[in-house]
């Protein structure tokens, strides 16, 4: 007698969404997965315009490398694309060491003249590898060395010349949105600046929300309230931190339900300082839609530093908004979840309510 296999199906293409984004070779879905054929042992981005496979022969993967280390390789017009992003990533990656290192800011066409490529196309490649334009990136890297500078005690004349703007004046127009406070305030710890902030209790824990004059500047999450505290007094050790503010609540009613249900988001604005190269990776986490995941590797790729995945997984460690900038949806290549600055186990509690989110409302 035949017994039937107990192997299972092999789930159809046409049952998965994300043949559909194949079919109208939608470029939006670029980056998010590639698909292969099984006929051909070659696989493609989603916009590839080559012609549609059956769907019975198609089976998907979350990255190239994933793909490739299934056996099929890439397609002639997928390999040759990779080569240009490639050669995009080492342009960029060389103008934003021009950016770090120059003592004015360089204009665009100097920076489009040194890649070789018109303004417009530079720009363009610019921003989709950093998530920044290049005055941007030039803005949080200057930034970043004034804070530097003013957290080591440096005057803050010098500071302001020393992180490469060339006329005060021009500094103190844009003060505020880079420190989020006074320049001399700063200095000191955060001397009289005021800093709002609740503690409370959600199903992950302790949870401490904080927020400056530009926006939510803490969410922390642990397992002791007070050690939550120490860590918000740590990062502005001479703030005035105001607790119990009536008016708070409703903020922080709004952080504990995008814990508790991160698919809807958060449409509060937030008071992130980091690095260049920190902010760079914490815009592409937020572009990870809820319900997937994205390597370290993935992020790498994505900011056109694809050797930076040690650094990349350390932009993740420094983020001090849980949730709102989700490090908690990257993964390491071979699928499991690391570290998480706030728990593995709440890491994992957050994908499986995004995942289970994601599953309802298809």
């Amino acid at each position: 007698m035949i017994m039937p296999s107990t192997k299972p199906r092999a789930r159809h293409a046409a049952d998965d969404p994300r043949w559909t984004a194949v079919m109208a070779r939608d470029p939006a879905a670029d980056g998010r997965f590639v698909y292969a054929v099984r006929t051909t042992g070659v696989y493609c981005h989603p916009s590839s315009p080559t012609r549609l496979p059956r769907p019975e022969n198609v089976e998907f993967f979350d990255t190239p490398a994933a793909a490739e280390a299934a056996g099929y390789r890439p397609s002639r017009r997928t390999a040759s694309r990779g080569a240009v992003a490639a050669r995009h990533a080492e342009l960029v990656a060389d103008c934003c060491r021009l950016i770090e290192t120059a003592a004015t800011v360089p204009a665009l066409d100097e920076l489009a003249h040194r890649a070789g490529l018109s303004a417009y196309h530079f720009h363009r490649i610019f921003k989709a590898a950093t998530g920044l334009t290049p005055r941007a990136y030039a803005a949080a890297h200057r930034a970043h060395a004034l804070r530097s500078r003013l957290r080591d005690g440096a005057p803050v004349t010098a500071a302001i010349y020393e992180a490469g703007f060339n006329a005060s004046s021009r500094f103190y127009a844009h003060a505020d949105r880079m420190l989020g406070m006074r320049p001399a305030d700063y200095r000191a710890g955060g001397a009289n600046a005021r800093i709002r902030f609740a503690l409370g209790q959600c199903s992950l824990g302790a949870i401490l929300v904080a927020q400056s004059e530009r926006g939510l500047c803490a969410i922390l999450l642990g397992d002791d309230p007070e050690t939550l505290l120490r860590q918000l007094q740590d990062q502005f050790p001479q703030a005035d931190l105001v607790g119990g503010d009536p008016d708070f609540e409703a903020i922080v009613a709004q952080v504990v339900g995008l814990v508790e249900t991160p698919a809807i988001g958060l449409d509060l604005p937030l008071d992130v300082r980091g690095t260049a190269f920190q902010e760079r990776v914490w815009q592409a986490l937020r572009e990870i839609p809820p319900g997937t995941t994205a390597t370290y590797a993935d992020i790498a790729a994505r900011i056109g530093l694809p050797k930076a995945v040690r650094a990349v997984a350390g932009a993740c460690a420094a983020n001090l908004l849980a949730v709102a900038i989700p490090c908690h949806r990257v993964i390491r290549s071979d699928g499991a979840l690391s570290g998480y600055r706030w728990g593995v186990d709440r890491k994992q509690r957050l994908l499986a309510r995004e995942l289970a989110a994601t599953a309802a409302d298809r």
